[in-house]
């Protein structure tokens, strides 16, 4: 069994209060709606060779970021966090500045451009105090996009080429509209655009639930090819978006389907997507024992 690092997953309590789009009256919703912690992790990552994750915000607040924060530092198992800042205020430089330096294990931003009505923001909105100090830092920033978003990411790839910048769940391809919808040229296309840049990475995780119910290998081969054909395995990482991943599969059920995929690799190809690539690119230290 080739070791793991999981590049992408969550944890929330609703109760918390901050988590908008996590609503117990939308029906396809209803089974995330329960806390989600790393007791109801842990069983997974040891099942499946996981040594150590990348914990994602949820939530559109810096309270979250502090949960998170937290939860890492109880957890050894988290190597790193991906947490959330208003990167439109000037201030929001200061704010990632004390985080910084007093957790070490906050690897990164991530605003939620999903949700974001304008599809121009991250083109034209972020303060350039608050993108420097990620750059000064030594951040990295989480892309949440879809197709639609892939033209404004690209002009910021290229307004800040020191940025380590990762997409995503491959920028949720709509594979449920299937190749022949709208997004797909799009997609292929500024998919490969960003692929030009090298400071750029991509997430293989996030796909299931965008495929049709039931999908298996063999649905994400054509997203899975592209992905490698523009990255190359060495800036692939592999992730499970736990517990969202719960509405098309379980843990397990993902583990096997992508296994399918990378296990076709070479070895040391297969290490750098399942591990490596995320260990440089999030700048982890190395996995407890």
């Amino acid at each position: 069994m080739i070791s793991h690092v999981d590049a992408h997953h969550h944890f929330w309590q609703p109760a918390r209060g901050d988590y908008g789009w996590l609503r117990p009256d939308v029906a396809a919703l209803r089974a995330l709606y329960r806390d989600f912690m790393p007791a109801d992790l842990a069983p997974q990552l040891q099942a499946h060779g996981v040594v150590q994750t990348v914990l994602v915000q949820a939530a559109a607040t810096e309270a979250e970021t502090a949960f998170m924060l937290s939860l890492a530092t109880s957890n050894n198992f988290i190597g790193g966090v991906v947490g959330w800042v208003d990167l439109a205020d000037a201030g929001a430089a200061s704010t990632l500045a004390r985080w910084a330096e007093q957790h070490p294990k906050l690897k990164g931003v991530r605003p939620m451009l999903q949700d974001i009505a304008d599809i121009d923001w991250i083109a034209r909105a972020p303060h350039p105090s608050a993108v420097a100090a990620l750059q000064r830092l030594g951040l990295r920033f989480d892309a949440l996009v879809k197709p639609q978003h892939l033209g404004a990411l690209l002009q910021f790839v290229k307004a800040w080429p020191q940025l380590p910048v990762v997409i995503d769940h491959a920028a949720k391809p709509q594979l449920a509209d299937g190749w022949k919808a709208p997004w797909a040229e799009g997609w292929r296309r500024q998919i490969a655009e960003l692929a030009a840049h090298p400071q750029v990475c991509c997430k293989f995780s996030g796909l299931l639930t965008e495929a049709p119910p039931s999908s298996g290998a063999d649905t994400l081969r054509p997203v899975w090819e592209h992905l490698l054909q523009c990255f190359g395995p060495q800036r692939l990482m592999w992730g499970s978006d736990w517990p969202v991943v719960n509405l098309a599969r379980d843990y397990a059920g993902w583990v096997d389907i992508s296994n399918q995929l990378i296990g076709e690799l070479s070895g040391d190809e297969q290490a750098s997507v399942c591990r490596l690539c995320a260990t440089r690119f999030y700048a982890l230290e190395h996995p407890p024992e």
